[in-house]
C-alpha cells in the first residue's frame, strides 16, 4: 500500500507554475524584447526553472540565451585544495564578456537559490579576499546593473540546501516542496492570472512611490528598540518601486518578488544608531543581531553576535562599503512578513522589512542620474562601492517620520505600517 505526502510534490501542478514563474521573469522581470539577447546565472539545482525561463525567453523573441551555471561542491574544492595566492584572483575575463554583452543590448537574469551557509566554515580571510576580487572583476558589470542601463532582474528557485535551512528537521522531501509553495505564493504565481496580479502590484507601489516624491522629505528618522537614526536623503532623490523603466528604454521588475519602494540616501548625511531585525546571509555566512553607528555617513562602530568577523571584512571592503547606498520601505504586513518564514536570503527577507543597503547607490534614484558622470552623481549624495549588501532594519516596532527641508516631520510608518 502506498500512502500519498500531502506536502509532497505535485508534479502536475508544479510544473504549471514554474512555467507560471518562468513566464512572468520573462515577461514582467525582464521585459524581454524580441531580437534581445540574454545572459541567466543560475545554481546547478535549478535546472528545471533555467530550462523553463529559457523556453519561454524563446517564445518571447530572445536571440540567444546563455547560462552560466554555477556548482557548490566546486565552490567549496576551491578552498579546500586551492593555493592561498588564488584567492585574490577571480575569472575577469568572464565578467568583462558579461559586461560587454550588457553593453551590446542583452538583458540579465540571476536565479538565486544558494546554500545560505556554503562557506560558513571556511577560512574568513579567504572568503573576504575572494569576495573582493570577484568584485573588483564584476565592476564594469555591475555598475551597468545597478545604474539600470539594461533591463535586469532576479528570481529565485528551491534547491535543498536553501530548503533545508529554512525548514531545519524537515527531510527534502517534504521541505524543499514547501518552499517552492513559498516562492510561488511571494512571486504571485499560484493564481491564474500572474501577470494580471502582477500590474495591479505595481500599481500599488507607483501609487506609494509618487506619494514619496511628492513630499520630498529631506531625510527619514527610524525610532525604536536598539534604533536612532536619520538618514539623510540624496539631493534630486527619486523613489522606485516595482515596475521601472531602464536606460534601454525597457521597463522591468528588478525583482521577482518586490514589496518595496526605495531610494538613494546622501552618502554623509546619516548619523546615530540602527539594529538589524533578520540575520542577513552573505556569501555562505549568517551575520546576525547586526549593530552599527553611524557619523556623517560612515559607519564608525559595528558589531554582530553571529558573524562579526565577516561583518568586519565586509566593511573593509573599500571607503564606500561604512556608507549607505539604498534606503527601502516595505510594510511589516508584507506577504512575505506574513508567511512567518525567515527565508536566509536576501531577495526575500528584504521585502518582509524596510531595510538599508551598504555600499553602491542606484543612479536611477536620481533626477536625470542615468545620465550623469561619476563626479556628478558623487556631488549629488551617490555613494560608490564594489558591493551592494541589504539588511533589515525595520519591524512591527520601528516608527518612522519624514524630515521636511524645514524641519518639520510628517509619520511615515507606526509600528511599521504605513502611516497613510
Amino acid at each position: 500500500m502506498t500512502f500519498h505526502d500531502p506536502k509532497a510534490l505535485d508534479t502536475t501542478d508544479h510544473a504549471a507554475k514554474l512555467d507560471r514563474l518562468a513566464t512572468v521573469a520573462v515577461r514582467v522581470g525582464l521585459g524581454l524584447q524580441p531580437g534581445q539577447e540574454l545572459v541567466m546565472t543560475a545554481p546547478l539545482d535549478a535546472l528545471p526553472l533555467a530550462r523553463a525561463i529559457t523556453e519561454q525567453a524563446y517564445r518571447a523573441g530572445a536571440s540567444v540565451v546563455t547560462t552560466l551555471y554555477t556548482d557548490e561542491l566546486a565552490s567549496l574544492l576551491r578552498f579546500t585544495h586551492a593555493p592561498d595566492e588564488a584567492f585574490d584572483r577571480a575569472a575577469g575575463w568572464l565578467y568583462d564578456g558579461m559586461a560587454a554583452a550588457y553593453r551590446n543590448g542583452a538583458a540579465r537574469l540571476a536565479i538565486a537559490g544558494d546554500d545560505p551557509s556554503l562557506l560558513a566554515g571556511q577560512d574568513v580571510d579567504r572568503v573576504a579576499r575572494a569576495n573582493r576580487a570577484r568584485s573588483k572583476a564584476y565592476q564594469p558589470a555591475l555598475e551597468l546593473i545597478a545604474g539600470f542601463a539594461i533591463n535586469w532582474t532576479i528570481v529565485s528557485a528551491a534547491t535543498p540546501a536553501w530548503a533545508r535551512a529554512v525548514f531545519p528537521g524537515e527531510p527534502d522531501a517534504v521541505a524543499v516542496p514547501r518552499l517552492w509553495d513559498a516562492i510561488f505564493a511571494a512571486s504571485r504565481v499560484d493564481r491564474e492570472d500572474p501577470v494580471g496580479a502582477w500590474a495591479t502590484h505595481n500599481a500599488e507601489l507607483r501609487r506609494r512611490t509618487e506619494e514619496l516624491n511628492g513630499r520630498r522629505f529631506a531625510a527619514l528618522r527610524y525610532t525604536g528598540p536598539g534604533t536612532d537614526l536619520e538618514i539623510g536623503l540624496a539631493d534630486e532623490h527619486e523613489w522606485h518601486g516595482g515596475a521601472t523603466t531602464a536606460g534601454n528604454g525597457i521597463l522591468c521588475n528588478a525583482n521577482i518578488p518586490t514589496e518595496e519602494v526605495f531610494t538613494t540616501p546622501h552618502r554623509l548625511r546619516v548619523s546615530g544608531t540602527v539594529s538589524s531585525t533578520k540575520p542577513l546571509s552573505y556569501q555562505g555566512t549568517l551575520i546576525d543581531e547586526i549593530r552599527v553607528r553611524f557619523e556623517e555617513g560612515r559607519i564608525v562602530e559595528a558589531a554582530a553576535s553571529k558573524g562579526q568577523d565577516v561583518l568586519a571584512k565586509v566593511l573593509d571592503t573599500d571607503e564606500g562599503a561604512r556608507r549607505l547606498g539604498e534606503v527601502a520601505l516595505v510594510p511589516h504586513s508584507s506577504p512575505i512578513s506574513a508567511s512567518g518564514l525567515l527565508f536566509y536570503n536576501t531577495l526575500y527577507d528584504e521585502n518582509a522589512a524596510s531595510h538599508i543597503a551598504l555600499g553602491q547607490a542606484y543612479s536611477k534614484c536620481i533626477r536625470g542620474g542615468l545620465s550623469m558622470g561619476e563626479d556628478a552623481l558623487v556631488a549629488h549624495g551617490c555613494n560608490r562601492s564594489l558591493i551592494h549588501i541589504d539588511w533589515m532594519i525595520g519591524s512591527a516596532a520601528i516608527d518612522i517620520d519624514g524630515v521636511l527641508p524645514d524641519g518639520r516631520t510628517e509619520p511615515v510608518m507606526r509600528r511599521g505600517e504605513w502611516a497613510r
